[in-house]
């Protein structure tokens, strides 16, 4: 088994692998879902609640945003996100979906 060691990447899990396919093969056209202005970490969660539904993000910094990312640990035009265009009016209905409350009982 060879451990492979990318910058920049998680361990083991890529998004080309989890990207959906046309017929031909290729990857599906990505399709914007929204732009995050990355002030409350709010896009890292929005992410993480796609990808735990299946649906595999796409984050683009616009602009000069990878540079700011780097140097400010966040980017001033905030992130960009896309998802499959297959499963973007899913990504759309969880992200509008209203939060679920529990009750104390």
């Amino acid at each position: 088994m060879e451990n492979k060691t990318e910058w920049g990447r998680a361990m083991g899990d890529k998004l080309s692998d989890r990207w959906p396919k046309t017929a031909q093969g290729e990857p599906e056209t990505p399709a914007l879902l929204c732009n995050c202005k990355s002030l409350d970490l709010g896009d890292e969660l929005r992410i993480n609640m796609l990808e735990a539904y299946g649906i595999p993000c796409l984050k683009i910094y616009p602009g000069d945003g990878s540079f700011g990312k780097l140097i400010l640990g966040m980017s001033g035009q905030g992130v960009d996100i896309y998802v499959p265009q297959s499963l973007l009016e899913d990504a759309r209905a969880l992200c509008e979906a209203e939060p679920e409350t529990v009750e104390d009982q």
